[in-house]
């Protein structure tokens, strides 16, 4: 039995260290042109017995593959450098939409910054160069996902496409003009930068980024606020609803609360709903909630 390995001096030696022998078939290398290959040595004179050759074979593999392993856990594998951060910048809260865009765009306030494709700010009804757009409607996720981070928009794909379908159910659109008749969406995640693996926000990670959202909705000045999945109800209403980071989002349904003295309605995020589809009736009662308010709003 022949094992194959490309060793470096470091690993050569412990191997040695640990009495586990290798040899060079130099010839073989300068032949083929290729490095040079490492197997182990096992001695199989003709004047063993073939049982005691394959034993030893056998044994030699055994303490080839235990050292290999040993070698592995002591020599780490390369990693990439870890990110320089840079303080996020202060006055945020007197920023304009283009400033702002840009601030998130080159903002390296926490780890997330080197894993990241692409930042993603958000989109919705077209507006003047610069400028926040009209809309009544803010819709707020927790974090983009692999697609967002690629495309550098919210909601895409699967979650996306159902969120798509919501929106066309209330007359609205994510990139719709808002009219004389209202209408108008932007959506938006707590969020900049998407978690790697998708993993849940950190705490740390949300407070760098949640002002930016807090500028977001200042300058929107929508007539509701949507908040969809237990990180965007938790980073809007951690301020007015007592202990709302362990209550379940269930209990927090069904009804109006308030985040920069605008109308916060709570559901579920759109990619939970297509794990556990009998849960779009909730969420059309919640957006149900909503369009009830904001017609009310109107009228008043």
């Amino acid at each position: 039995m022949t094992d194959i390995l490309h060793l470096d001096k470091r690993q050569r030696a412990m191997l040695a260290e640990m009495g586990v022998r290798v040899w060079s078939p130099m010839s073989e290398a300068v032949v083929m042109g290729a490095p040079v290959v490492e197997s182990l040595a096992v001695d199989t004179s003709a004047s063993q017995p073939p049982e005691v050759v394959m034993q030893a074979h056998a044994d030699e593999a055994h303490r080839f593959v235990a050292a290999s392993a040993l070698v592995a856990q002591a020599i780490p594998n390369p990693t990439k450098p870890a990110p320089v951060l840079i303080q996020r910048p202060e006055g945020i809260d007197q920023m304009d939409w283009s400033a702002l865009h840009n601030t998130v765009s080159g903002c390296q306030a926490c780890s997330l910054c080197g894993s990241r494709k692409n930042t993603v700010f958000g989109v919705g009804a077209p507006a003047a160069e610069g400028q926040a757009p009209q809309v009544d409607w803010l819709i707020v996720g927790e974090a983009p996902g692999e697609n967002e981070d690629i495309q550098g928009e919210p909601f895409v794909g699967q979650a996306g496409k159902l969120l798509d379908n919501m929106l066309g159910a209330m007359k609205l659109s994510r990139t719709g003009a808002r009219s004389p008749d209202g209408g108008g969406v932007y959506i938006a995640n707590v969020l900049k930068c998407r978690p790697p693996g998708n993993r849940n926000p950190k705490p740390e990670e949300v407070a760098q980024c949640l002002p930016y959202l807090e500028r977001q909705v200042a300058l929107l000045q929508p007539k509701i606020i949507l908040a969809m999945g237990r990180f965007a109800v938790q980073a809007l209403l951690r301020d007015t609803v007592p202990d709302v980071e362990t209550m379940p989002l269930g209990k927090l349904r069904g009804r109006v609360y308030t985040y920069q003295n605008l109308p916060v309605v709570v559901t579920y995020h759109p990619a939970y709903v297509l794990r556990n589809l009998p849960e779009k009736a909730k969420v059309w009662a919640d957006l149900c909630l909503a369009m009830a308010h904001v017609k009310g709003s109107e009228s008043a």
